[in-house]
């Protein structure tokens, strides 16, 4: 009588012990696959009421120096000990750019436009929306990495649209000497409407003034059938050197003590309200709550929180 063969791990590892496992169970292996490098999803969507809202990964970068942009008030010793804690690195950063696409059911409404027209386009392909679909879109502030998809080749970006900034920042930045501004934004003027703190840009979407990264720097409140959350531009631009400690000084703040003030502000008002934000520079899909932490703050990413809302 013969007894079939079993070939059990002790078995395989006795009787092979000196083989790789690929020469001892020959032909049972495909051709190795090939190495396909880093990469991440385009788009996240979710419901927050009625609204239906995704944010865009328009692009992501890694940055050299960190310590050379944020907390540049603070010594070397201090915020390596903040980044040692949050078990990130001194010298290297990554930088996400992240615009946020609001559908209220009636207007697809776009925030910012990232760095170029293609990453905002292909962003935006990517979550199953056409440029030519874009009702209205909205600039937080006029920094080059929110205004650079407005224009592609001296043309709109978004056929379409119509635009909306506010008026605080648009005088602002009409009175400097910026190439950027003139390119992209600029020829949109008799498109654009001027925004003061409180004004609304449709149903459930609302201006708040959010000084001091840029002159008129805005943040938007989404509310729709109570639920509400906050499009918060730059207030903070990241989720430790910058949200954690709000007194330390940012390169790209334009005027310090206003952009600290502004940053306590808020962080004050999302961590008592408990609030999900979107975050333009957050660890990518951009979404996350603020809570205290001592004299600071803590971020804390989304995990299956605003899924449920759907």
């Amino acid at each position: 009588m013969t007894h079939p063969v079993s070939l059990g791990r002790r078995a395989l590892l006795g009787g092979a012990a000196a083989l790789p496992l690929t020469a001892a169970l020959p032909g049972l292996l495909n051709a190795a696959a090939p190495m396909q490098g880093p990469a991440t999803t385009r788009f996240k969507r979710f419901r927050l009421g009625a609204f239906e809202v995704t944010t865009l990964l328009a692009a992501s970068r890694t940055v050299p120096d960190p310590h050379g942009i944020f907390g540049q008030n603070v010594s070397d010793e201090a915020f390596a000990e903040a980044s040692r804690a949050a078990r990130i690195p001194t010298d290297r950063a990554q930088f996400f750019f992240t615009p946020t696409v609001v559908n209220t059911g009636a207007e697809l409404i776009l925030f910012d436009t990232g760095l170029n027209a293609d990453g905002i386009t292909g962003a935006l392909g990517a979550a199953g929306y056409d440029p030519g679909q874009v009702d209205t879109v909205v600039i937080t502030h006029m920094h080059p990495d929110h205004i650079g998809g407005l224009m592609k080749g001296g043309a709109p970006t978004f056929p379409n649209a119509r635009y909306a900034t506010g008026r605080v920042e648009y005088d602002a930045w009409a009175g400097m000497d910026s190439d950027g501004f003139d390119a992209k934004v600029r020829p949109l003027a008799d498109r654009m409407a001027m925004l003061e703190d409180g004004d609304s840009v449709t149903g459930g979407i609302n201006a708040m003034a959010a000084f001091g990264h840029t002159p008129g720097h805005m943040t938007f409140m989404l509310e729709s059938e109570g639920r509400q959350m906050l499009i918060a531009a730059d207030f903070a631009n990241h989720y430790v050197w910058s949200l954690a400690h709000p007194d330390w000084q940012v390169k790209f703040d334009m005027d310090d003590e206003k952009a600290a003030a502004t940053r306590r502000r808020l962080l004050d008002m999302l961590a008592s309200e408990g609030m999900p934000f979107v975050g333009y520079h957050m660890p990518w899909p951009g979404t996350g709550y603020v809570e205290r932490n001592g004299a600071g703050y803590a971020y804390t990413p989304t995990s299956y929180q605003l899924m449920l809302d759907g």
